[in-house]
């Protein structure tokens, strides 16, 4: 689930802001000119994705964002690796060749410091090292 320039408008505002905004002050804080009810509807989709959370104040819906900057560009970071299909080495490995210096920099520690995760690959047997050959047992 990408998002579109206008949606990443509004998450800015979203993000920037202290408290839930409604319709008309994220309206009021883009600096485009735009219809009230196009901020209504992209805010309305962004709900229905998940990417921000309504709470009915009055007769209005206060909006704040369900997950920060972070998380979000995560979870899309996941999303696109879902796309490639098989080989989402190939993918990661495109990726890092990509990154500059420091964010690389930032993975590589980011991965030392992750606690380790069950291997979605099963367990491939190792070769003995005592002389006896490994195998089903009988």
């Amino acid at each position: 689930m990408a998002l579109g320039e206008l949606e990443r408008a509004v998450m800015a505002q979203l993000w920037a802001a202290p408290a839930p905004l409604t319709v008309r002050e994220v309206h009021d804080r883009l600096d485009r000119e735009l219809a009230y009810t196009t901020v209504m509807t992209v805010l309305g989709r962004l709900a229905k994705k998940g990417v921000v959370r309504q709470e009915r104040d009055g007769k209005a819906y206060r909006y704040t964002a369900a997950s920060t900057r972070e998380q979000l560009a995560a979870s899309l970071m996941l999303d696109a690796l879902g796309d490639v299909g098989e080989d989402r080495t190939a993918a990661l490995v495109a990726f890092v060749d990509q990154v500059g210096p420091e964010e690389a920099a930032a993975l590589r520690a980011a991965l030392q410091a992750a606690p380790p995760r069950p291997s979605a690959m099963p367990e491939v047997p190792q070769p003995r090292t005592d002389g006896e050959q490994s195998g089903p047992e009988s």
